[in-house]
């Protein structure tokens, strides 16, 4: 077999991997958009947030979703939860264990653990997770995740529905900074602070998922693992 021979073959077969891993990943993207939550999710989710209509329970599943997709969309990489009540539905989905496995192998592969919502402070691990998972989630809404005119649903959520252990963000950090000065409540999150490294002395996880497909394995751990918050187990 001449060299011009095997350099050919492997081209073909790179060129055919990397369309077998994009049909994949496309294929897992649409089963997390349109997967069914098991029957009773919504009850459950009640329970624990009484106020919440269906219509808005609806609104809270479409934001879980959004939360996966940015799992997928890094690589499968580390990312943090930022909605309380996102986070409520998720550890209900998890309780139904064959259905939170199933879903997982057929939307990452492996499983996805579980660790509490939280918001931009100062674990540089938690950090790099909430910026991963704020650049996904503006790419899916085409929000420019550096000057951000509006939030994606997933960091909207809380305030939306009212959430009163929830996290607050705000896409304008002046807007941030007036209702802080002015004593406005409990602390508020600013969009564009997750391109900056006042929290924890780095950028870790912004725009580092941008290059992966919808099934790129960068090679990070599991996401929600980090912290010493895991739920669950492989």
């Amino acid at each position: 077999m001449t060299t011009a021979l095997v350099v050919a073959l492997a081209v073909v077969s790179l060129l055919a991997f990397t369309l077998w891993q994009r049909q994949q990943g496309l294929r897992r993207e649409a089963y997390i958009r349109n997967f069914e939550l098991p029957r009773g999710l919504f009850d459950q989710l009640r329970k624990r947030r009484p106020h919440l209509t269906q219509k808005e329970c609806q609104l809270v599943a479409q934001a879980l979703r959004q939360f996966f997709l940015a799992h997928l969309k890094s690589g499968r990489q580390f990312v943090s939860m930022p909605s309380q009540v996102a986070d409520d539905l998720w550890h209900e989905f998890i309780l139904y264990t064959k259905n939170y496995q199933a879903f997982c192998g057929q939307a990452f592969g492996r499983f996805m653990h579980h660790s509490p919502a939280v918001a931009l402070g100062g674990a540089r691990t938690a950090n790099s997770g909430l910026r991963r998972c704020w650049w996904q989630a503006c790419a899916l809404e085409n929000i420019d995740p550096r000057r951000p005119s509006r939030l994606p649903l997933l960091f909207a959520l809380d305030a939306k529905l009212g959430v009163a252990d929830g996290f607050v963000y705000v896409p304008d950090c002046g807007t941030a900074r007036r209702q802080d000065d002015a004593g406005g409540g409990g602390a508020v999150y600013c969009g564009g602070d997750f391109s900056s490294a006042g929290f924890d002395g780095g950028t870790e996880g912004f725009g580092d998922g941008a290059g992966h497909g919808s099934d790129g394995d960068a090679g990070g751990s599991d996401a929600g693992c980090g912290g010493g918050g895991c739920g669950g187990g492989d």
